[in-house]
C-alpha cells in the first residue's frame, strides 16, 4: 500500500465525530427517556437506540483505528520499507470482528463466549473445506510479518518463478518475469521455497564470469588486460571498478573470475553481456585465445577420449550466478 493510501485527516476528524455522537447518544437516550415518561415512542425505542449508539461507536472506532494505524505505519521513514498491504488488511480484519461480535452480543443480549462459540464451530467446518485456501493465506499472513521481499522487489523463487514482484495477496503473489510475462504464485508453494531476493538489502549487487587463459600467460599481465576491458563497461555500478582473481593454477590454464557490480537485477544480463564483449574483443585484439577445456583432476579417460578433448572447442568465458551482498 502507498503512503497516498492513507486515509486523510479529514475523514479521521469526521470518524471521530461519528464516535463521539454515537457515544453521546447512546449513553443520553435512556436518562431522556426516565426523565420525560410522557414520551412513549422515547420509552420504546431507547433499548434499540442505545445499542445503535453502541453499534455505530463499534464499527466507526474500528475504521478510526485502522485510519490511524494506516497513518502510522505508511509514513516512510529513511531506512525503512512500507508495511505489507497485507498486514493492514489483518488488522482491519481483526478489528471488523471485534465490532461484529460487541455489536451481536449488544442486540441479542447473548454472552460473547457462546457466540464465539458458535462461531468457532462453523468456522472449523469451513476451514476443513477450504484448508488449501487457508493454507495459502496464512503463508501469505507469514510473508506479510517476515517481508522476505517487498513489492518492486525481483527476485528468485526457486524451481517455480523469477521477475519483480506486482503484487502480494491474500492468496497470491504476482510475478512480471524479465520477458513481460505475469506469473502467479500460491503462497503456500512459495513460502516452502527457497527465495533470493535481488534488492535488498540494496538495489546493487556483485556478479561475475569466469574464464580460462593459457598458463605461458603472466598472471599479471592478464589480470590487467581483463581489468581494464571490464572496466570499460557503461552498464556496471559506476566507481566500483571490476576486480580480477585467481580461482584455479595449472599447466593447463589459468582460470581468471573477474567481479563486476550490477546496478539493479533487471541490468544483470546487460552488464553481463557488455563486459563479456568487451573482454573477448581486448583479448582478440592481442591474439589470446581461451585455454582448451580440462577434465576434472581424477577423473580417467581413454586415449580417443584425450585426443579429442585436446582437439575439442575452447573453453567459452563462463558466466555465474549472482554473488552474496
Amino acid at each position: 500500500m502507498a503512503k497516498d493510501e492513507a486515509p486523510a485527516m479529514g475523514l479521521l476528524w469526521r470518524l471521530a465525530v461519528v464516535v463521539a455522537l454515537a457515544l453521546a447518544a447512546a449513553t443520553l437516550v435512556e436518562p431522556l427517556a426516565r426523565r420525560h415518561p410522557d414520551l412513549f415512542a422515547l420509552q420504546l425505542w431507547a433499548g434499540p437506540l442505545r445499542n445503535a449508539g453502541f453499534s455505530v461507536a463499534c464499527f466507526a472506532g474500528a475504521r478510526l483505528a485502522h485510519g490511524l494505524a494506516a497513518r502510522r505505519l505508511l509514513r516512510r521513514r529513511k531506512g525503512r520499507r512500507p508495511v505489507p498491504k497485507v498486514l493492514l488488511d489483518l488488522l482491519w480484519f481483526g478489528l471488523l470482528a471485534v465490532a461484529t461480535l460487541a455489536s451481536l452480543s449488544l442486540f441479542f443480549r447473548q454472552d460473547l463466549s457462546g457466540i464465539l462459540t458458535g462461531s468457532g464451530l462453523v468456522l472449523a467446518v469451513l476451514g476443513f473445506a477450504i484448508r488449501n485456501a487457508v493454507a495459502d493465506v496464512f503463508s501469505g499472513l507469514a510473508m506479510g510479518i517476515e517481508a522476505p521481499f517487498r513489492i518492486g522487489d525481483w527476485v528468485r523463487i526457486e524451481t517455480l518463478a523469477e521477475g519483480k514482484v506486482q503484487e502480494i495477496g491474500w492468496r497470491t503473489t504476482r510475478l512480471v518475469s524479465r520477458d513481460s510475462t505475469y506469473v502467479i504464485l500460491p503462497n503456500s508453494q512459495i513460502s516452502s521455497r527457497r527465495i533470493t531476493n535481488f534488492s535488498a538489502p540494496r538495489q546493487e549487487y556483485r556478479d561475475h564470469a569466469e574464464l580460462t587463459l593459457p598458463a605461458d600467460l603472466p598472471v599479471a599481465e592478464a589480470g590487467r588486460l581483463i581489468a581494464a576491458a571490464a572496466a570499460a563497461a557503461r552498464m556496471i555500478s559506476a566507481g566500483k571498478p571490476p576486480e580480477v582473481q585467481v580461482t584455479d593454477y595449472g599447466p593447463a590454464g589459468i582460470t581468471y573470475r573477474v567481479k563486476y557490480w550490477v546496478p539493479q537485477h533487471d541490468r544483470e544480463l546487460a552488464c553481463r553481456n557488455e563486459v563479456v564483449s568487451l573482454i573477448d574483443a581486448a583479448l582478440r585484439e592481442q591474439g589470446i585465445r581461451l585455454a582448451a577445456d580440462r577434465m576434472p583432476c581424477g577423473q580417467g579417460q581413454d586415449s580417443a577420449s584425450a585426443g579429442s578433448a585436446r582437439a575439442g572447442a575452447r573453453r567459452p568465458i563462463r558466466p555465474a550466478s549472482a554473488e552474496a551482498r
